[in-house]
């Protein structure tokens, strides 16, 4: 009988899973590095890590695969499929979002909401991981990305919003949110007003300009390549853009020194944007280059100590598989059939097309040879000819047809049809061109071993994070203490919202108590005291103004100015 309960127990030991770290066991850190390679399915994971391999024999693992410790579930608040605007808000609030907002309380959808959700609460700025460590720890803060530094992503760290398009309220609010070290894309949308600002409080400002961001001797700066996104890592120019790699050497240089600690989010940002276009060597090569971005946040981690890394993609996108029905007996073929053609490619889909447009059509075939390691049939060429978008097409642009063309590869786009070309001639496929609803992988590093295993939802990893960092349910009092509405704040006090003097302005909030008066607008942390707005209060958080509930929401302790 004795043998029978050990052999049982052994049983039970062996094939129950064991579970994740709960909130209250996880050993508190310093430091908190959140890696994210946008819209990255598995299938993308495993395809780069084969590509590694089949060119490096040597290199037959990513940098994150010892770490690889779970998955993770992510949606939105009333769908399962999310976009990166609701996804990693949910990471740094622990809320779950509608698409297209930005640490933002979802209003109810009803019986779609996935949880319950408080109608009162809709369109409350929720106080995100990065801002808690800055107000309540003074903690260096920092984000890393290759897209413009408003999109989604770097916005959820740092800025409150409805909608993800209104970089117009996006961008002041991050540049006013006083993060010490930004670095990505983006030039055109950081502007006058706002670069003044962050050079009166002694950042270095780069634009376009490498080496002045690695001569930057000071810990708080602002570097941004490109008028938008920066170029795909196998497009790049290593003179005129750094890599993510060393985006984010050069990020945790700087924040570490903050004897407080610090809290960086890196993303890989153009996975997502080659996987919406269909393209397999931009979704290869971005994570590759991602991956030895978190080479560096784990090495760092690793001889610091202190620090918590976390790398989890925000949702998967296009349905990516190694393996189509549209290639003849892909089950057993060998990786030269599989990854022979693909690694010849130099270039994005995006990059080719590119070249294409600033190249004469005899070029054509060259181009191909040489970036792709084809030419093109006659067929293949007559459909590039009937491209709307290719510029240098023999073809006069009125007399293009979609007629007598490969259905398989005719679009209107030219990057699209390089895609769809360079696709066609592996065994890759695609469902899709857009998010996609599967769990995606979870890697982490502790220093303490205290790891989120198993699969936690995107509300369970924000709870893992906010109790490493000693804030576990400081979110929501902070959310309170920062972003109280100006009705609850202002109550008993004469205010009246002046609107907008132009269409797409602000409002302002004039609020008075005898003879004191604040001057308030939204995206700033800048208040002015006094009638004539004659002094500056400068706040620790951003006033955000919401137009569908007419509501400021700023810090309850602005009264104490009118006392």
């Amino acid at each position: 009988m004795t043998k029978r309960i050990l052999l049982l127990c052994m049983l039970v030991f062996v094939f129950i899973p064991a579970n994740s770290t709960a909130p209250s066991e996880v050993k508190p850190v310093k430091n908190l590095i959140v890696l994210i390679p946008d819209g990255t399915s598995l299938a993308t994971v495993s395809v780069a890590r084969w590509y590694q391999w089949y060119l490096h024999p040597d290199k037959p693992k990513l940098h994150i695969d010892p770490y690889i410790c779970g998955t993770v579930l992510t949606h939105s608040s009333n769908a399962p499929i999310g976009d990166s605007a609701p996804t990693t808000s949910c990471y740094m609030t622990g809320y779950t979002s509608r698409a297209g907002y930005v640490s933002t309380y979802s209003p109810s959808s009803g019986e779609d909401d996935i949880y319950p959700l408080d109608p009162t609460k809709a369109y409350q700025p929720l106080t995100t991981l990065l801002e808690a460590v800055k107000w309540r720890q003074g903690k260096a803060t920092g984000l890393v990305f290759t897209c413009e530094f408003p999109h989604a992503t770097p916005a959820d760290c740092s800025s409150h919003s409805y909608n993800r398009s209104r970089y117009d309220w996006i961008a002041p609010q991050m540049v006013h949110n006083d993060l010490d070290v930004v670095i990505g894309g983006g030039v055109s949308l950081l502007s006058e007003a706002d670069e003044a600002y962050l050079k009166a409080r002694g950042y270095g400002v780069y634009k376009n300009d490498p080496a002045g961001m690695r001569n930057e001797q000071g810990n708080r700066m602002w570097a941004l390549y490109n008028a938008r996104d920066m170029a795909y890592d196998l497009d790049r120019d290593e003179t005129k853009e750094p890599s993510i790699e060393e985006m984010t050497r050069t990020a945790i240089e700087k924040l570490s020194k903050n004897r407080n600690g610090f809290f960086l989010m890196v993303e890989g940002s153009k996975v997502d944007w080659a996987a919406h276009a269909n393209d397999p060597v931009g979704m290869i090569t971005e994570f590759l280059a991602f991956d030895r971005a978190c080479r560096v946040a784990l090495e760092f981690a690793e001889k610091d100590g202190e620090t918590l890394v976390i790398i989890v993609p925000d949702h998967g996108n296009s349905g990516f598989s190694l393996g189509s029905r549209d290639c003849k007996s892909y089950s057993s073929a060998t990786k030269d059939d599989l990854f022979g053609a693909v690694v010849r490619v130099k270039h994005t889909a995006e990059g080719i097309a590119a070249k294409l447009n600033a190249s004469p059509s005899s070029a054509v075939q060259q181009i191909f040879r040489e970036d792709a390691g084809f030419e093109l049939s006659p067929e293949e060429l007559n459909t590039l000819y009937q491209c709307k978008s290719y510029e240098n097409s023999p073809v006069p642009k009125a007399e293009r047809s979609d007629r007598n063309v490969l259905p398989s590869l005719y679009s209107s786009s030219l990057n699209d049809f390089v895609a769809k070309l360079i696709t066609s001639k592996t065994c890759f496929g695609f469902t899709t061109g857009g998010h996609t609803g599967e769990e995606v992988f979870l890697a982490a590093y502790h220093p303490a071993g205290t790891l989120p295993i198993g699969m936690n939802t995107n509300v369970e990893l924000n709870h893992y994070m906010a109790a490493a960092l000693g804030l576990s349910g400081e979110l929501d009092k902070l959310t309170e203490e920062y972003f109280a509405p100006h009705t609850k704040v202002f109550d008993g006090y004469t205010y009246n919202i002046i609107p907008a003097a132009e269409e797409k302005g602000n409002p302002t909030l004039v609020v008075k108590n005898r003879k004191k008066q604040l001057t308030i607008t939204p995206n700033t942390n800048i208040v002015k005291a006094g009638n004539k707005g004659q002094e500056e209060i400068r706040l620790q958080s951003v006033v955000i103004y919401v137009d569908q509930n007419r509501t400021f929401y700023l810090p309850a302790s602005l009264t104490d100015y009118l006392k």
